[in-house]
């Protein structure tokens, strides 16, 4: 499967090679392509699948002047709102960035997930926690999407759990918030979050 991360920064780098190790071609685009990156338009042109990993500030822009080349693909947003300069929250309210995402792409498959999860443990010897595997959160409107995407979050070391429509997508920010204030509070990015379901 071709798999297109818009952006190149840990997050996009670290989960991009877990995909690449599962056997998919992966590109990335950037706004300065250097070596083997793309711009942002080939990058949204080469994948089945487009990754968004950038700043949620830079979301608006970038997602308007692709939703074209986006129709009909797998749009996975991977960003979380907060404040750049010290990862502090920007709270939306009755809203989510993947619902934003969803709005802005009427005719793309938005799915969001792996916002849930550090960059420090989107590594193959980073992922179990005392052998339990971290989950990756997926919320969605097109099922056949989550489906895909859960697919792949179980290729490649997590646990995928489809959590309904993107509505849920502000469930989902709200457990990076989370994390990252537990980060931030002297836990550190080598943690996650694990869900478990007692099985009948």
């Amino acid at each position: 499967m071709n798999i297109s991360f818009v952006g190149a920064g840990n997050v996009a780098s670290n989960l991009g090679n877990l995909f690449t190790n599962a056997g998919h071609t992966v590109k990335y685009g950037t706004q300065n392509p250097k070596e083997s990156q793309l711009s942002i338009a080939d990058a949204c042109a080469f994948g089945d699948i487009v990754c968004f990993a950038i700043p949620y500030s830079a979301m608006n822009s970038v997602l308007t002047g692709n939703m074209e080349v986006l129709e009909n693909k797998i749009v996975v947003d991977i960003t979380n709102a907060i404040n750049i300069e010290d990862w502090s929250p920007l709270f939306l309210g009755e809203d989510s960035g993947g619902e934003q995402t969803a709005r802005l792409l009427p005719k793309s498959k938005v799915v969001k997930a792996f916002n849930t999860i550090f960059a420090d443990v989107m590594k193959t010897d980073k992922q179990l926690f005392n052998d339990q595997k971290l989950t990756a959160f997926i919320a969605s409107d097109h099922k056949d999407a989550s489906i895909i995407i859960k697919r792949l979050a179980d290729e490649v070391g997590f646990d995928g759990c489809v959590v309904g429509g993107i509505k849920n997508a502000r469930h989902l920010e709200s457990i990076a918030h989370l994390n990252i204030a537990i980060a931030m509070g002297g836990g550190g990015t080598d943690a996650g979050f694990t869900y478990f379901q007692r099985k009948a």
